[in-house]
């Protein structure tokens, strides 16, 4: 099913610049629309009407009076209709149901295991989207369509996911994940990866701010980068969302664990690989640490053991994520001096894993930025968290409303 479906539910394309504008904003009168936009009198007053009753906006009451009449407020309708979010990335998968506000109305996820195939997902999505539906009344004709935001690359036009690394099940090659869940649901779905739809996500959420050039690094197995500038995101030639992983730090740095990566590679000195194989190292040399008592065999300590030993402050676990945080500081000040955006959204395992990590690694990145203090940026952790990736999926779906 092509996503055209969704963009002509508003034909007209002076109605999709009100839409847009009434939905950047939480609520907002016909004075500030006609200073907005430059249209006549008659011609917002048209399309207003229109778009009231196709049920898009609603009328949310009176403004403050400068004088005259109160003016009437504006604000998107967030019950004209629903939308899935789905993530997929390599070790959990989650599905939101929201309305158009980005209100939560229902979530699913599943552990992404060696039995995770796509079909397996796949069924088990197909099955969750029923039942939700089923258990909050919605008409799949009230449905816009599931976005996907998945682990890259992916080819967007084809809807395809081509060839990610590490995931515990096979199959996960050239999956064409669009035609199959609209050939099962009968609804568009669209498919970005995930750091894109995370970063649209943030980007919603903080649409009334002033903020216009958002960088996005999702910091977990992998190291995942996206960009936003004046709410739209920053596109390449081809999709390499995972190519951040690969910024050299040392040229005479270790091997990459893929024989196809860089040497010195940032991704082989902060990331979850990375702290599992230095806590590994450590205890084979014998290394005092707690995780010596949460392990039999050093090659069973996983990133789970790291964050127990750090939370009883254990001195080699804590060395180890300052290490590996200092070197993503350092990949971090190399994307600022080059980007210079005005606010950076870390996420992912390694940021969600405690202050220590998060704390460090932008300390070092202000410390090498080179304009500073001239040049100020603000860090932060998002305002959705882990339901980033799905809420954005989620979002990208609902721009189509207004895409030329």
């Amino acid at each position: 099913m092509n996503v055209d479906v969704i963009t002509e539910r508003i034909p007209n394309r002076k109605a999709k610049e009100i839409y847009e504008r009434i939905c950047r904003q939480t609520t907002v009168s016909k004075t500030e629309l006609l200073e907005q936009s430059g249209m006549t009198v008659s011609t917002l007053t048209r399309l207003l009407e229109e778009l009231t009753m196709q049920g898009l906006i609603l009328e949310s009451g009176f403004g403050a009076s400068t004088g005259g009449r109160r003016p009437i407020l504006y604000e998107k309708n967030p019950a004209y209709a629903y939308v899935f979010g789905l993530e997929i990335s390599r070790t959990l998968s989650k599905l939101v149901l929201v309305d158009l506000g980005m209100k939560k109305l229902d979530t699913r996820s599943w552990t992404m295991t060696a039995e995770m195939t796509p079909d397996v997902l796949i069924s088990l999505i197909v099955d969750e989207v029923q039942r939700m539906l089923t258990t909050h009344n919605i008409n799949s004709s009230s449905v816009l369509g599931i976005g996907i935001g998945a682990v890259g690359p992916v080819d967007r036009l084809s809807g395809t996911i081509l060839e990610p690394s590490y995931f515990p099940a096979k199959g996960w090659r050239n999956v064409e994940i669009c035609r199959q869940l609209t050939g099962e649901l009968g609804i568009p779905a669209l498919l970005d990866n995930g750091a894109n739809t995370a970063i649209l996500a943030e980007s919603w959420h903080q649409r009334t701010q002033s903020f216009r050039h958002l960088l996005y690094i999702h910091a977990g197995i992998g190291l995942r980068s996206s960009m936003v500038s004046e709410g739209k995101v920053i596109y390449g030639a081809v999709d390499m969302e995972g190519s951040v992983g690969q910024m050299i730090i040392q040229t005479d740095g270790i091997p990459h664990r893929n024989t196809s990566g860089n040497y010195g590679a940032l991704e082989s000195y902060a990331s979850l690989y990375a702290i599992e194989k230095a806590a590994r190292t450590a205890l084979k040399q014998g290394r005092s640490t707690v995780l010596s008592h949460l392990v039999d065999d050093p090659e069973h300590v996983t990133y789970l053991h790291v964050m127990d030993a750090l939370k009883k402050n254990d001195p080699l676990v804590v060395e180890i994520i300052t290490e590996a945080a200092t070197y993503f500081g350092i990949g971090l000040a190399n994307l600022l001096n080059i980007l210079h955006p005005e606010k950076v959204i870390l996420g992912g395992p390694l940021i969600a894993g405690g202050e220590l990590f998060f704390q460090t690694a932008t300390q070092v990145a202000i410390r090498k930025t080179y304009y500073y203090p001239a040049y100020q940026v603000v860090f932060s952790k998002g305002q959705l968290g882990e339901e980033a990736l799905a809420i954005g999926a989620a979002v990208m779906v609902m721009d189509q409303l207004v895409r030329l």
